[in-house]
């Protein structure tokens, strides 16, 4: 008799209930654990077996190892404690979805190789379109499309290469860059543009970081300087990032103001809406986002704020043509009649990896779950307990607000100093109940309290606030 070695659809059906009670336990307990890890680095590793099993073991036992090996060296982003960084929230619906896309096991990097997986990410990524309010022609009807990266990250690359290209009439595809090329974002954009600019060749001392206003936002008068300045030299400016919602302080760039620059120089215009975007869910949010026709590309990330678990970016171009002529290789063993007819999308031509994950599926259970209604109310919710903390910041002579707080992020000092900031920051994170983040804003440290996990309430944000304010004062907050 031959051994198989595979888990059997029962026992993988046995084992699955046991890993889905497992999941639900933890959404229910999530909040009892200490929200930053407190292990010491190697501790995980140490408690390891030196060697891998050579024969297999019981799914149990493997179950079993997660809680005293693997858990204490989690920092608990679902925790509705969790205020650092920006959110990173799972929900039901997109856990099950992935969990689908996982056992499903399809490579959607053609049309051809999986339709389905094609066809429903054009059809949400329109739908998602229409839901954010983003202009017509970033919709697969139009010139433009969509299509879901894995990260911002990504994304941004993906724009940095078309707008390469398009400015040396796609000549550095084959060429290589001449040094003459320069890029333009704000100095408070996100670190993956220069990431961007030093993979796609065009190299980071080329990367201009513009100033910025009072209020950390992106001055277009002084990237239009830049920009002339640049030509004056014998450059070739080909690429600007604006932020709708930056990672240190929620800043908004003024979109139109930038696109019409953008527009006027010939030079690719993408906006970054990482996490703020999701908020563009609710009609009154989107005015941060006035001008979007002018943009070239879009990103925003629903595994940030729109509950659908790492890892999902949406990125629309608004000439899918220029994008794919960037991009497209096609070997021999992947032309297909599909491809040839020009009747459907090869995503492949979009991105830079060819394969890729039914990541749609996800986000697909995400918005027929909540319904838009849905995603409006929490995110309309995150918002008002976030302008809720502001306020007891300002209401606090101890404290003060160190940039406006727009939508879901506040960041707020002590009026005391530097270190007495570092100090409070590392007690409340050693204290397990809460988790922060810090930034620094006009050469002054800060702290970062961001709203928007799936399970946070009133209550937490409220316990958030005691906590800081009995640690920095030794008071409690007064009603």
């Amino acid at each position: 008799m031959t051994t198989s070695y595979h888990m059997t659809p029962d026992e993988f059906r046995q084992n699955g209930y046991a890993v889905i009670d497992w999941i639900a336990d933890y959404m229910e307990r999530v909040e009892s654990y200490p929200v930053l890890a407190r292990v010491q680095p190697g501790e995980i590793r140490a408690g390891l077996p030196d060697l891998p099993p050579l024969r297999g073991e019981p799914f149990e036992a493997i179950l079993a190892d997660i809680e005293p090996l693997i858990m204490p060296g989690v920092t608990h982003w679902q925790s509705p404690s969790f205020f650092a960084y920006f959110p990173a929230n799972a929900s039901g619906p997109s856990i099950l979805g992935d969990l689908l896309s996982s056992g499903l096991g399809v490579q959607g990097m053609l049309w051809a190789t999986s339709p389905a997986a094609t066809e429903l990410e054009s059809h949400v990524l329109d739908w998602l379109a229409d839901m954010l309010g983003l202009p017509g022609q970033f919709k697969s009807s139009s010139s433009g499309g969509g299509v879901i990266q894995d990260t911002a990250s990504s994304a941004v690359l993906t724009a940095v290469l078309a707008g390469r290209e398009r400015a040396t009439g796609f000549a550095s595809n084959t060429q290589g860059c001449d040094g003459r090329l320069t890029a333009y974002t704000s100095s408070q954009a996100h670190s993956s543009v220069e990431k961007a600019v030093k993979i796609a060749g065009i190299g980071s001392q080329n990367l201009r970081l513009i100033e910025v206003d009072e209020n950390f936002a992106m001055r277009p008068d002084a990237l239009a300087q830049q920009i002339a300045a640049d030509r004056a030299a014998g450059l070739l400016p080909c690429f600007v990032s604006a932020t709708v919602g930056t990672t240190s302080s929620n800043a908004m760039d003024p979109v139109r103001a930038i696109g019409e620059i953008c527009r006027d120089e010939g030079v690719w215009f993408h906006v970054d809406a990482a996490m703020s975007g999701t908020a563009a869910l609710c009609p009154e949010f989107r005015h941060f986002q006035d001008g979007l026709e002018l943009a070239d590309s879009y990103a925003f990330n629903p595994h940030k704020w729109m509950f659908t678990n790492f890892d999902c970016d949406c990125f629309w171009v608004a000439d899918r043509a220029s994008l794919i002529k960037t991009l497209s290789i096609l070997p021999e063993y992947l032309k297909n009649q599909a491809t040839e007819s020009g009747a459907v999308f090869d995503y492949r031509d979009w991105h830079i990896q060819l394969g890729r994950r039914f990541r749609a599926l996800k986000l697909w259970f995400v918005i027929r779950h909540y319904g838009i209604e849905g995603l409006r109310h929490h995110v309309r919710r995150h918002v008002a307990l976030a302008q809720q903390f502001a306020g007891w910041v300002q209401a606090d002579p101890a404290f003060e607000l160190a940039a406006p707080a727009p939508l879901n992020l506040v960041c707020f000092r002590l009026q005391a100093g530097d270190e007495a900031n570092r100090r409070l920051l590392e007690q409340l994170n050693q204290s397990g109940e809460l988790y922060l983040t810090h930034t620094v804003l006009d050469g002054r440290y800060t702290l970062r309290l961001c709203v928007g996990q799936t399970w946070t309430e009133a209550r937490h944000v409220e316990h958030a606030w005691q906590q800081i304010r009995e640690m920095a004062v030794g008071d409690p907050p007064v009603e």
